[in-house]
């Protein structure tokens, strides 16, 4: 049974485009409020992420820590620490992510495997039998490293632009309406500025696995790519 997806356009209205809206216009004194529209348009990615763990239950790290994003996010602004500490916590994130990609390559459970090498995109039975059968996989293990380097380089390059987007936009006083506001200005341009140049790098990731499995398998692009899902 294949594993149900995520709806991108659902993702991006409610983790993106409605909080956005809530933050920057309706947060007014004589509309929600500062407190109110925080907690609301935090809501609505938080109530998101929880309905689509249950939807397609299916747990990973990343979707954990981004929930908890969101959630320091509202308790930072609601006890009024300074916006430097937003900053930080938005760096912090996914420069996690990365140093946990890089330390996995040490274990027996690299992450690479559950971000790029899984059933959802690579024919991992093919792809293994054919390695096995070549004596492959000792450059195969090589390949996993250097893309896990990539990877991991997408998160970090996620990382520097999350925090020197907080730290450029967020400059007004938490529990207030222009912070509300520039909340809402970080939230909506987090997509361009931040999440597209990031999946470039993972793009170039996933590129440099593909590539290096056709060379190593003698599979083409279809093969490699197109699994077959499990009965």
């Amino acid at each position: 049974m294949t594993q149900k997806q995520e709806n991108p356009f659902l993702s991006i209205a409610l983790n993106i485009a409605i909080p956005s809206v809530i933050l920057m216009k309706l947060s007014g004194e004589d509309q929600l409020g500062p407190v109110n529209g925080l907690i609301i348009a935090l809501a609505f990615p938080l109530i998101y992420g929880i309905y689509d763990f249950y939807d397609r239950k299916k747990v990973n790290f990343i979707s954990i820590l981004g929930l908890v994003s969101i959630l320091l996010t509202g308790i930072f602004t609601l006890i009024k620490l300074p916006p430097h500490w937003i900053a930080v916590k938005e760096a912090s994130i996914p420069a996690l992510i990365g140093s946990a990609i890089i330390i996995s390559l040490r274990t027996e459970f690299p992450l690479v495997k559950k971000l790029l090498f899984n059933e959802s995109i690579i024919n991992v039975d093919l792809v293994h039998e054919k390695l096995n059968s070549n004596g492959s996989e000792s450059q195969f293990e090589r390949l996993l490293v250097q893309t896990s380097l990539l990877l991991s380089a997408s998160f970090f390059l996620s990382s520097g632009l999350n925090y020197g987007l907080a730290k450029y936009l967020l400059t007004a006083e938490p529990g207030t309406q222009a912070f509300n506001e520039q909340l809402g200005q970080m939230t909506a341009l987090s997509w361009p500025v931040i999440v597209l140049p990031s999946m470039l790098v993972m793009f170039i990731a996933l590129f440099k696995l593909v590539s290096g499995i056709k060379k190593l398998t003698g599979l083409d692009l279809e093969q490699v790519l197109h699994a077959q899902p499990k009965k």
